[in-house]
């Protein structure tokens, strides 16, 4: 199954659309309540972490599930960008200064933002430990990829690293969550399996 594809710009990102679209696929699923209430706070992290995306991109939501396992996406096009949001991304990225980047879902807004800007000026990333710890080649469809499970791994131990993981919402209730860039394109997949 396939939910809407909701079109999110700066001026409307459509959450109230959005969640009451996400509560029909988990009936239409056969979602528990448990679990309805566990696709809709994975929903709203992954939107909550968008608005400030779209200075620099449109992007589009959408679910798709077969039975009871969900992929819920948030694909990303880089606006033809005036040379001044160039510069703030590229900024963002080699000055690891981007006090807004807190929490897990701040620090995978910043891969994001990162993987707008060419890989070869992006390796100062706002926390480098955080990008080197969750990137890898990819085998598939990305040119680059950074995931969650390979971060949690890395990070598995580590101090502050491990408290931020913990305390995020989306780090213990999603499978993982998949970073991916293809030319003008980031995708960011949530995964999750419900019994």
């Amino acid at each position: 199954m396939k939910t809407q594809v909701f079109t999110l710009t700066k001026e409307k990102t459509e959450l109230e659309s959005i969640l009451a679209e996400m509560e029909k696929a988990a009936v239409y699923c056969d979602l528990d309540k448990k679990e309805a209430t566990r696709l809709r706070l994975l929903s709203e992290e992954l939107i909550g972490m968008v608005p400030e995306l779209l200075d620099f991109c449109s992007a589009k939501f959408w679910a798709e599930s077969i039975g009871k396992e969900f992929e819920l996406y948030v694909s990303a096009e880089l606006n033809d960008m005036f040379s001044a949001d160039r510069e703030k991304l590229l900024e963002i990225s080699k000055s690891g200064k981007n006090a807004a980047a807190k929490g897990i879902m701040g620090k995978i807004r910043s891969v994001v933002e990162t993987m707008f800007v060419e890989y070869s000026n992006a390796v100062a990333l706002q926390d480098e430990r955080f990008y080197q710890m969750g990137i890898a080649p990819s085998h598939y469809y990305y040119l680059r990829q950074w995931s969650l499970n390979r971060y949690k791994n890395a990070a598995e131990g580590n101090g502050e690293e491990w408290d931020e993981l913990e305390a995020s919402i989306i780090a213990n209730l999603a499978d993982d969550v998949i970073v991916g860039i293809k030319g003008r394109k980031v995708d960011i997949t949530v995964k999750k399996k419900f019994k």
